[in-house]
């Protein structure tokens, strides 16, 4: 795997009921200026999971889709490319249904059907997946960015950046509907774990307005939290994530692994949090998801 653009254990939050906004400020917490230049290919890769709306948590936010565009556009890179490969649904029919087509077309921008090739191999080593065909657009971004919500996950424990590329990426025309068929769920995590060792993050931006709660990763209940978190680290991100739903890294197997493997920073003292505190942000998640505030790192 190439390294990571900029390796850098911060992680930016913000609060605003405006999503666009939220997203916007947590990303100007973290040290881009020197991210992207005029002849990167950010490939923005977008939680569309299936036909359920945004407003229960299921997919982004077409509008908040926008803003990340507009965060990359202003940098002026040589390609902007929208990717997403739905696990539940025809992904063409997903981006037509909740207007992220005009979204795409509106701003100028690419997009690529991930769960269709032209493809290349990419080695795993996988407990249960050694390998797998993957779109080609991989050897051509230089800027990989996971845009998604938080949610709570009956298989994964927690879905957020990683866990977003891990299952967007592999092409249901390979892997079937809902990418089962080659073994991705046999070993979930040994899964994620593989992707995260191949794919670089570059950014990753995860979304709290709504989170889900209860279970995911479509039938829980959407928590709109005004919250978000980005960072150049997914691993902090993820793992900052993971204590607003109230688990340490170590119980979120996928989670651990990277951790062990140094994929990126689990140790939530040398994740620099920025614009809300770790225990602020417990709070205000705590009091809109569950209804009684609580800071677990107090």
């Amino acid at each position: 795997m190439r390294k990571r653009r900029i390796d850098s254990p911060i992680v930016g939050a913000a609060r605003n009921d405006n999503e666009s906004i939220a997203i916007r400020e947590a990303v100007g917490y973290l040290p881009i200026n020197n991210l992207i230049n005029n002849e990167d290919v950010v490939v923005i890769t977008a939680n569309m999971v299936n036909m359920n709306p945004p407003h229960k948590a299921v997919v982004v936010g077409p509008e908040s889709l926008r803003e990340v565009i507009r965060i990359f556009k202003d940098k002026n890179p040589k390609r902007i490319v929208v990717a997403a490969g739905s696990g539940g649904a025809n992904t063409v029919e997903v981006l037509d249904y909740f207007g992220f087509n005009n979204i795409i077309k509106e701003e100028g921008v690419e997009f690529i059907d991930l769960n269709s090739g032209p493809f290349v191999d990419i080695i795993l080593n996988g407990s249960v997946i050694k390998e797998s065909k993957i779109n080609k657009l991989v050897n051509e971004a230089t800027i990989i960015v996971s845009f998604t919500q938080l949610k709570a996950h009956e298989e994964a424990t927690m879905s957020a950046a990683i866990k977003n590329i891990a299952l967007s990426w592999p092409p249901a025309e390979i892997h079937g509907y809902p990418k089962k068929n080659l073994g991705i769920h046999e070993d979930l995590h040994d899964f994620i774990v593989s992707m995260a060792r191949n794919i670089p993050i570059d950014m990753s931006i995860v979304s709290m307005n709504p989170a889900m709660i209860g279970t995911g990763p479509s039938k829980g209940i959407a928590k709109r939290t005004g919250l978000v978190i980005a960072s150049l680290d997914p691993v902090a991100c993820d793992t900052i994530g993971a204590r607003l739903l109230g688990f340490r890294p170590q119980a979120i197997n996928y989670l651990f692994k990277c951790i062990k493997e140094g994929i990126g920073q689990g140790n939530i003292e040398n994740i620099d949090i920025k614009g809300i505190n770790i225990q602020q942000l417990e709070k205000e998640f705590s009091k809109m998801a569950y209804g009684s505030e609580f800071a677990i790192d107090e």
